[in-house]
């Protein structure tokens, strides 16, 4: 294994996070959510981490709004 400049070298050119970007990103999970089927004022309710879950997990989404259907 290799002992170069590649394997000391810091990442110090990675962006920042910004709190608007994280603003539009959680605008744009939302959306998503509300696309696949899910009500709106259902999903503005949900807190951060709940949109993120589900966004992560399509199929979960399908099936509670497969259960609400019924």
């Amino acid at each position: 294994m290799g002992t170069g400049r590649t394997l000391r070298k810091e990442s110090h050119v990675r962006p920042c996070k910004t709190p608007a970007g994280k603003a539009q990103r959680s605008k744009a999970q939302r959306a998503r959510l509300v696309k696949m089927g899910l009500a709106a004022d259902e999903v503005a309710a949900m807190d951060a981490d709940d949109v993120r879950i589900l966004v992560q997990r399509p199929t979960v989404v399908k099936k509670l709004v497969a259960k609400k259907a019924k």
